[in-house]
């Protein structure tokens, strides 16, 4: 089965010897996003850093072949209780649509002192809801019985 390897262009990549993302047939794995800028910065608040970690793993994705509709698992790690709020949000907006399985976990520390964010997906391609099939739409009649 052929395996793709996407970069974001992160300079941690090649010293440490990881891919921004992996593909393995329908299966894309979005390996621990922190919220860097282009510029090499960082927003001080969780909520713009959750919003860089989703626009990295979004840009992954896609160049991937999947889409947020496709992620079914999240992992959140957060530096402090005080932010799950703000971090939340941000998930709900991303993928609150398609519900996958999600953990979110207080840490000690991540890589960058900075970050009080990282987050890292699974996706499979070809797995996205149908209209009928989202969440939070009402259950047929079929359902109910």
């Amino acid at each position: 089965m052929p395996r793709h390897t996407i970069s974001s262009g992160s300079p941690w990549e090649p010293i440490v010897g990881f891919s921004r993302a992996v593909r393995v047939g329908e299966h894309v794995h979005v390996a621990g996003t922190g919220p860097v800028e282009p510029d090499g910065g960082c927003a001080s608040d969780a909520k713009h850093q959750a919003q860089r970690c989703w626009a990295i793993i979004r840009a992954a994705l896609v160049e991937a072949g999947a889409s947020l509709d496709e992620v079914v698992r999240t992992r959140t790690y957060v530096t402090e209780p005080a932010v799950f709020d703000a971090v939340n949000e941000v998930h709900h907006a991303m993928v609150g649509r398609v519900r996958p399985a999600a953990t979110l976990v207080v840490a000690a520390g991540l890589a960058d002192p900075r970050w009080v964010v990282e987050i890292e997906v699974d996706a499979t391609i070809g797995s996205a809801p149908d209209a009928a099939d989202a969440p939070d739409a009402p259950p047929t009649p079929a359902e109910d019985a």
